[in-house]
């Protein structure tokens, strides 16, 4: 049930291998509306309120778009495709996949990106 309401609320989240280059965008404020609708549904607390879920996922937002640009073009598309893949997609799902690709790699996304910058 969770995946499909998701579904809905995520129409803006592209699944080409162009999309790839850009961060994916994500209409947050249905993304937490669903969830905390979801949590209702099933008469379990609510995670989270509607309002710290905005403020997590732009959170996450801007630190992947600081990332995002400097990390390998197949570790991005399989970080959105293992996002989508569990029906979840927010700026949290591909965030974590690329600092976890990080920590494996030992390199530094952050590091390069802000080197990227200040080449421009």
């Amino acid at each position: 049930m969770k995946t499909s309401l998701l579904a809905v609320a995520m129409p803006g989240a592209e699944l080409t291998t162009a999309a790839a280059e850009s961060v994916p965008r994500i209409d947050i404020e249905s993304l937490c509306r669903v969830r905390s609708a979801e949590d209702r549904m099933m008469k379990l607390p609510e995670a989270q309120s509607v309002a710290d879920c905005i403020q997590d996922e732009k959170t996450s937002r801007d630190k992947l778009g600081t990332i995002w640009p400097a990390a390998a073009g197949s570790i991005r598309a399989r970080c959105r495709a293992d996002a989508v893949a569990l029906g979840t997609m927010s700026y949290v799902d591909p965030l974590t996949c690329l600092q976890l690709a990080d920590d494996i790699k030992g390199t530094s996304y952050g590091a390069k990106a802000a080197e990227k910058s200040r080449h421009r």
